[in-house]
């Protein structure tokens, strides 16, 4: 298990050029990747892409790759053709303007657009033998992050888990209880209503038509299933952020009934409890990948 919040950072100097990878992650329902990269290396994004999706699932992941070449392999070239057609303008506005032309400075000349061109020649594939070791290391500093913090996020889910499994087991126990008392509950609303002429036949077949919709038995077993099909998410899924949410809504929707149903303040308590429980849980599988 792995949580969606990490970050990791490496940096080197290789033959004069400076490589730095800077990587951070956090929640996302999805697989959001953003890669920040040189313009003249864009082409390589769709190669650092490739090596997340391999290794992430969900999160918001910013990548920040700088790269400084202290080997200069620029070239400046002069269009003196340009820079004569500049002088003679500025020297004709000068002329009109009464002022004299015949110290224009060559830094004005040389500022206006087109005289002084530069030019790069770059060797993607050169920066590329640079970058991605460089690259490669930061990610596993991003994965070890997210794995251990994963771990934690593991074991607070189990302890959550394990007091959700106590509720279920409270609520298998209080089952019998809650039946009686609703059989009582209906026994007298019929002795009220009916006085000397109630018929005890009658009244079973009554209480237990209406048990089968009152009892909880059923939801127990829903809510037991799903807290099983939670642990096994947590233990043996990789990436089971979706799934437990997911499973979180079913049992939630168990715990509800079961409240809704009850007529005891013990078993309103503890499911008080198990709501609590169970929305720590669903709230930290939003930053579980």
């Amino acid at each position: 298990m792995n949580s969606m919040t990490g970050y990791g950072y490496r940096e080197l100097v290789n033959d004069n050029t400076q490589v730095s990878v800077e990587i951070r992650s956090v929640n996302s329902r999805f697989l959001d990747l953003t890669i920040n990269l040189p313009p003249y290396l864009n082409q390589l994004e769709s190669r650092f892409r490739k090596l997340v999706t391999e290794k992430v699932v969900r999160g918001k992941v910013d990548i920040f790759i700088h790269v400084r070449d202290n080997n200069s392999n620029a070239t400046v070239s002069a269009d003196t053709q340009a820079a004569l057609m500049y002088r003679d303008a500025i020297a004709k506005v000068a002329e009109s303007l009464g002022l004299k032309s015949d110290d224009i400075p060559l830094g004005l000349i040389i500022q206006q657009e087109g005289v002084l061109s530069v030019s790069r020649d770059y060797d993607v594939e050169s920066y590329w033998k640079k970058i991605e070791p460089v690259f490669v290391d930061a990610m596993d500093q991003l994965l070890a992050d997210r794995a251990r913090e994963g771990e934690n996020l593991r074991r607070d889910l189990l302890s959550k888990l394990d007091v959700l499994d106590g509720c279920a087991l409270f609520f298998k126990e209080w089952q019998p209880k809650m039946d009686a008392k609703f059989r009582e509950t209906i026994t007298k609303k019929f002795a009220e209503l009916l006085g000397d002429r109630v018929d005890e036949k009658k009244i079973l077949e009554e209480t237990a038509s209406m048990l089968v919709k009152y009892t909880i038995n059923e939801e127990i077993i829903r809510l037991q299933s799903h807290l099983e099909a939670m642990r096994k998410e947590i233990t043996d899924d990789p990436v089971p952020g979706k799934r437990l949410d997911f499973i979180c809504q079913e049992a939630n929707r168990e715990i509800n009934t079961i409240g809704s149903k009850n007529q005891f303040t013990e078993v309103g308590a503890m499911v008080v409890n198990a709501k609590d429980a169970l929305e720590n849980i669903r709230e930290q599988s939003k930053n579980v990948e």
